[in-house]
This record gives C-alpha cells, structure tokens and sequence, in this order.
C-alpha cells in the first residue's frame, strides 16, 4: 500500500482527494494536516510515502513545511508533492529546490492525481508534461542565489551528458533513445549523477542543471 498523508487548509479539497484515494486498491489515506505545523508533525508521526502538500496555507506554509521534511534524515524516504492552483506559482520552484519531488497543479484529472502518487511512490521524480520544466527554466532565472550548488566537476562528461537531458524533461527510456544506450544504462548514469551530487531525487537534479547554468531557460520551448 502507497501510504499517503494529505495537507490542505480547506477540509473539503482534503475530503475529495481522500474519497478518490481511499477508493483505490493500492492507496491508503493514513492521515490530514490543514497547515504547515501539523503537516510536519504527522509526517513525523506517520512517516506516510507521499504528503501530497498545499503550497499556500496560514501560518507555516507548504514550502517551509517541504524544507523542513527534507531536512529531517528520519524522513529521508518521505516524498512531498506539491499542490498548487496555478501552475506558474513563483514558490514552486524554491519546493522543489528545499526537496519536493514534483507539483501538481489542483485542476489536474483524478487519474493523473493516482498515477502521480504511484509515479512519485516508486522513486521517480514528478515532472508534469510542458509546465515543470519551463517553470524551473523561468524561476531559476529570478530566484534567490542558491547556497551551495554542487559543483558539476565531480561528475564524467557522459553523467553531464544525462543530466542535462533529465533537466530537458526526459525520461530514463528517453535517454537512453536519444544517446543509443540502453535503459538500465541511462538509469545507471542518472543515479550515479545523483548519489555524486547528493540529489534527493530526479526533481532536485533539474533544479541543480538550471542553477549551475548545466541547463539554460530555452531549450526546447
């Protein structure tokens, strides 16, 4: 079962996300937050797989609540999905650097809200179509200088090479398509690239290609 905790300041969006969720064979709602604070505290308790997480709440927010997770070793295998009602939120992109795996904007349709969760459940960082990537290229650009983005000498041309392609929005099959490998060797080289980097996941190997300049806002728009 993919346990799930959800956050959201207004009862009845939480109310809707538990009754498609608690329908599926493979989800499991194990419990609610309606701020920040509490959004911490139950993961803590709970130690759910996904918190799919509201960006703008009173109080502590989404985004100083992401951090917060992130930052906690203990909850090294929580993955946090944001949720947003405008896809181009200027804060979206400051979740995804602190640790997010991905965003969801709220109009998007059930069935890619339950893939979404097993998307992000397995591992994979959640990058929606057409919207994520132009939105990292666009904040990338205005936000704060970052603190300590790794350096990209520790990695070879080719883990370069294939992070440049994940911050293209491509997936593993894709890669591996484009540079005439095989599947399991651009995997090879994506988790190489972020282990070396200290990336939690594929979503903070994007934001790290677009502030070290491995990455330009432009490509492919």
């Amino acid at each position: 079962m993919i346990r799930v905790l959800l956050v959201d300041d207004q009862s009845l969006v939480r109310a809707g996300f538990r009754a498609l969720l608690d329908a599926q064979d493979d989800i499991e709602v194990v419990g609610e937050a309606a701020d920040g604070a509490e959004a911490v505290e139950q993961t803590s308790a709970l130690k759910p797989d996904v918190v799919l997480m509201d960006i703008r709440m009173p109080g502590m927010d989404g985004l100083e609540a992401t951090g917060a997770i992130a930052a906690d070793d203990e909850l090294r295998d929580v993955r946090v999905v944001i949720l947003t009602t405008f896809d181009l939120d200027e804060y979206v992109f400051e979740a995804l650097r602190v640790g997010a795996s991905g965003f969801l904007v709220k109009s998007t349709e059930p069935a890619e809200l339950l893939q979404a969760i097993r998307v992000v459940d397995a591992g994979d960082a959640l990058l929606s179509p057409g919207v994520t990537r132009r939105l990292v290229a666009e904040f990338a650009e205005r936000a704060k200088k970052p603190g300590a983005t790794p350096a990209l000498d520790v990695l070879t041309d080719r883990e370069r090479e294939v992070m440049a392609l994940v911050a293209e929005g491509l997936s593993n099959e894709e890669i591996a398509e484009r540079l005439v490998v095989s599947p399991a060797t651009a995997k090879t080289h994506v988790s190489r690239a972020m282990v070396k980097l200290g990336a939690r996941d594929r979503a903070q190997l994007v934001v790290f290609a677009y502030e070290s300049r491995l990455a330009r806002p432009g490509w492919r728009d």
